[in-house]
Order: C-alpha cells, then structure tokens, then sequence
C-alpha cells in the first residue's frame, strides 16, 4: 500500500468549500475513484491550528497511483487550478509505503 501525505493552510473564508472538495466523499475522492487501485482518502484538521489540514490518499500500489496520473491527468489539473484559491499555502509531505510490493 502507498500513502500520500499533503499539508494545507486554507484561506479562512474558504475552509467549507475546501472541506467539500477535499473530504473522503469530495471532488478529489469522486477523480482518484477513476483510478484503479485507489483505496480512499481521509482529511485531517489541525485542533490547535484551525485553518491547518492534511490529506492523506492511499493506493495499491506506486505503478496505480502514476498510472492513475497519467490516464487522468487532466482533470487532476483542471481540479488542482480550481482549488488553488482555497489556501494560503500546500505542501507535498512524500510517498510513503508499507512493503516491499508497493512499487508493483
């Protein structure tokens, strides 16, 4: 399995819509659900950082996950312009796996 860690600091008047957008049944759930592999995402929000939130994405697989970029490219990006406005700053955290298949 493969996880996907992004950190987000949302516009304060933007923290519905991003929770909508960014929620494990939000826009960026209903375009990863394209992809074969996908597992589901999760939205975390900082309790002492209120505009503060991570996601995390996991797949099967790394080869799931670029496949999915690259068939579905885009849409990532016509979706990933839309919500630009939405923060004040993102940050890519890493890829990270639990064995030895996650390349596969």
């Amino acid at each position: 399995m493969v996880t996907i860690l992004w950190e987000y600091q949302v516009k304060a008047d933007r923290i519905q819509e991003f929770e909508k957008i960014y929620a494990s049944n939000g826009d960026w759930a209903e375009l990863f659900q394209k992809g074969r592999g996908f597992l589901g995402t999760k939205l975390f929000h900082s309790l002492e950082h209120p505009q503060l939130y991570t996601t995390i994405d996991q797949w099967d697989s790394m080869k799931d996950y670029t496949t999915f970029l690259s068939q579905w490219k885009e849409e990532y990006e016509k979706l990933d312009t839309q919500c630009k406005g939405l923060t004040e700053h993102e940050s890519y955290l890493g890829t990270f796996g639990t064995g030895l298949n996650d390349e596969e």
